[in-house]
């Protein structure tokens, strides 16, 4: 078995406003980013403008992105739904474009409104206007691994997917197990298919700690060849809709099995670890990072 000798990070975390009810100022927020690019983090994605009943949410999420004091080593996304997030991308300069999908026909309607295949074309317009502003674009395909509403997912109907985002030329698709239920035989069932049409270097894995399977799935995508994941500091970030035991995978713990793999990243632990203690000061609620629990010079949350 040939693991991958350098792996990229993606870090979700700051697009908190969104997840699990939790709430921070723009200037917690743009402490925490500071932080986290600090680290050597490569990717953080660092709002959304996805509108919600609060207007002010909406906007305070344009204003953080303006103010940031971007490091020239990190890229700075944003996640949008649809055209009108994707101009306000445009106005706060956003290195990268982010947008979603579901490989569930429900679940993309709850969270689109739309039927898979007009989401699609809605992206290729979207990616478009991208490579007309030159930004990159990535897409996550949520559900992959099943869906609270439909259950399974068939392989091939989120590969079919795949290979059409493909086409209509996104840089990146994330492959999302949305409600944590991935075990490692699936992982390896999905992967041997996926990455006959889809090249590794196009590909993300995203993964939850909901039943505790989310470092195990993070080796076994490394074993064939995956060196892109998504993650979220301290295990703080999620997927909507979410709750509290829907959480990603904490950057922390894929840092720390990838250093003990001997596997090259951006990132530097210790640094890393002054962005984790800052967010747990900063909320109310214990990080799900198991390597947090064991820092020596771990502080408490308020």
């Amino acid at each position: 078995m040939k693991l991958p000798q350098a792996v990229v990070l993606n870090e979700i975390g700051p697009r908190l406003q969104l997840q699990n009810n939790l709430h921070l100022t723009n200037e917690q927020k743009l402490n925490w980013i500071h932080l986290l690019a600090e680290s050597g983090v490569p990717n953080i994605e660092v709002s959304s403008f996805i509108r919600t009943n609060a207007k002010k949410d909406y906007n305070d999420a344009a204003e953080l992105v303006l103010k940031l004091k971007k490091k020239e080593s990190c890229h700075y996304s944003v996640l949008i739904p649809n055209k009108r997030g994707l101009t306000r991308a445009f106005v706060v300069d956003a290195d990268q474009v982010n947008m979603f999908i579901s490989s569930s026909e429900t679940y993309n309607h709850f969270t689109k409104e739309t039927t898979i295949q007009q989401t699609v074309q809605e992206i290729k317009k979207m990616v478009n206007e991208c490579k007309d502003h030159k930004k990159s674009t990535r897409v996550y395909i949520t559900t992959v691994f099943g869906c609270p509403f439909e259950g399974n997912i068939s392989i091939q109907k989120t590969i079919k997917l795949a290979n059409q985002l493909l086409d209509i030329a996104i840089d990146e698709i994330s492959f999302v197990d949305s409600v944590g239920k991935a075990t490692p035989p699936q992982i390896q069932l999905f992967l041997e298919d996926l990455l006959k049409t889809v090249p590794s270097d196009r590909c993300s894995m995203q993964f939850y700690n909901t039943y505790g399977r989310a470092i195990s799935n993070v080796y076994t995508s490394l074993a064939y060849g995956i060196h892109r994941f998504d993650s979220s500091n301290g295990g703080y970030g999620g997927l909507f809709p979410s709750n509290e035991k829907n959480q990603m995978v904490a950057t922390e713990d894929i840092l720390s099995l990838l250093t003990q793999l001997g596997i090259f990243t951006s990132i530097d632990e210790q640094r890393l670890q002054h962005a984790t203690q800052y967010i747990v000061n900063e909320l109310t609620i214990d990080p799900t990072s198991k390597l947090f629990s064991v820092m020596k010079n771990k502080k408490h949350p308020k």
